[in-house]
This record gives structure tokens, C-alpha cells and sequence, in this order.
């Protein structure tokens, strides 16, 4: 890739798909899938980074997750809480900020208490933002949003009229950027309750490699391909024209 004549896009989002198959797969329980998906994170989290990214939202752990069995559940908070341990000196070298969006109160008292303290320990950094959807769901964040409005109107702060796109949008986790790109990784097509108000515009890429075996070569790739598309965002733009940014 040649940094000089690629866009890089502001943000990219992705869907880590495929670990437990990755497992199965290689005859090995699900928790080792998870396990080598966070050594992912680590290279993906870096090599965006050094590309240029602004913001990497990574599908952590959605709502829906919640419904797999505790042992599960058990086993993927403390590989969580040992990742952020792990990771955090990389992202102070690398001058990453932490985030989350998500119903983040629903998780562990000792797996909140990690992620706040890291969230506070990189706030200070100006380099990529790296967010972890925990907890999450793009409907959930909807109705976050629709409930924060509602409480507002309530108490008087606005009136109803008043409520438009841009202003459900700043109600929601993170309304600052909506999603450039979104990569799914283990070839499926679909978007899994994952950003639905931000990806209304984002460029999809699927592709069929595991999560865990997820390269470097494999996020070029997905970038030269966003690079191949041109975004109007329902206008018309003349033939041979730049795509936008």
C-alpha cells in the first residue's frame, strides 16, 4: 500500500466474525478462538494506527452475546480484563485513546472497573481512538438515544419540533463520526445489530478469513477496496470525478 496515494479512511469499523468456527475448525475449544482473536486486536489495533486511522470500533461483545452459556461469558470478561492489562503499555507508546459505546453498566463490576481506569489512564493521548462496542447493539443505542430525548421533552428542555437527524444523532454513544468502512470478517453479509443509525452510508467488506487469522494484508486489502468505491451519499457526482472522503 502506498500511503502517499491511498485514502485512508477516518473510520473504520469491524466486525470480529468467525472465531469460534476458527476453533472448531482447528479441533480446539471456543475460549482459544477468543483467545487468538485478541492477539488480533493487538496487530489490527496497531496497523491501523501506523496507517493513519482515526477511529477502529471493534464489535466486542453485542447484547445479544449475553444469551451464550456463563462459563462462556465468564471466560470472555476475564480475557477482556487480561487483553486491556496486556495492551495497555502499546497504547500509550502508540498514543491510542480508549473508548466504549455500549450499555457498558450491564458488565462486570471488576471488568468496569478495568476499562475505566485504562479510559482514563489513555484519555490524554492524541493519536487513533480505538472504541470497543461492549454490550452493545445498534437498536439498543437507538432506543439510549429516543429515552434521552424523551427525558429532555419531559423536563422541558425541548420541545418536540425541535427534534431532527442531527439532533437524535448527538444523543447517541459516540455521535462525532459515522463509520467509513465496516469489515466483516468469516464471509458473512450481514450487519449483526451492529451501528445501524452510523452505517447508513458506511462501504461494507466481507471477507471469508476468520477473525483470529485476520493480517495486516487482509486490512490492506479491505482499504484498497474502499479505495475502488465511490461515495455519493444518495447524489450525483460527474464521471471520473475524486471519490469523497
Amino acid at each position: 500500500m502506498s500511503p502517499d496515494k491511498t485514502i485512508i479512511p477516518f473510520h473504520i469499523a469491524i466486525i470480529m466474525d468467525g472465531t469460534g468456527r476458527w476453533a472448531e475448525r482447528n479441533g480446539s475449544p471456543r475460549i482459544m478462538g477468543h483467545k487468538k482473536g485478541a492477539d488480533t486486536v493487538d496487530r489490527i489495533t496497531e496497523a491501523c494506527a501506523r496507517l493513519g486511522v482515526g477511529r477502529l470500533t471493534l464489535y466486542a461483545f453485542s447484547v445479544e452475546n449475553w444469551k451464550r452459556p456463563k462459563l462462556e461469558i465468564k471466560a470472555l470478561m476475564t480475557l477482556l480484563r487480561e487483553s486491556l492489562r496486556r495492551f495497555r503499555k502499546k497504547l500509550m507508546q502508540n498514543r491510542i485513546r480508549l473508548t466504549t459505546i455500549g450499555r457498558t453498566q450491564d458488565l462486570p463490576k471488576a471488568t468496569r472497573d478495568d476499562l475505566e481506569r485504562i479510559i482514563r489512564e489513555t484519555e490524554g493521548n492524541d493519536g487513533m481512538n480505538l472504541c470497543l462496542a461492549l454490550s452493545y447493539g445498534g437498536r439498543a443505542e437507538i432506543v439510549d438515544a429516543a429515552r434521552k430525548l424523551a427525558e429532555k421533552a419531559v423536563c422541558g428542555e425541548l420541545c418536540h419540533e425541535e427534534i431532527d437527524e442531527e439532533m437524535f444523532a448527538q444523543n447517541l454513544y459516540q455521535p462525532d463520526r459515522d463509520p467509513d468502512l465496516i469489515i466483516r470478517t468469516a464471509g458473512e453479509m450481514r450487519l449483526s445489530n451492529f451501528l445501524l443509525w452510523g452505517a447508513s452510508y458506511s462501504e461494507f467488506y466481507s471477507t471469508p478469513v476468520c477473525w483470529p487469522e485476520f493480517e495486516e494484508q487482509h486490512l490492506e486489502e479491505a482499504i484498497n477496496e474502499y479505495n475502488h468505491r465511490t461515495r455519493k451519499f444518495g447524489g450525483l457526482i460527474k464521471t471520473g470525478s475524486r471519490k469523497e472522503c
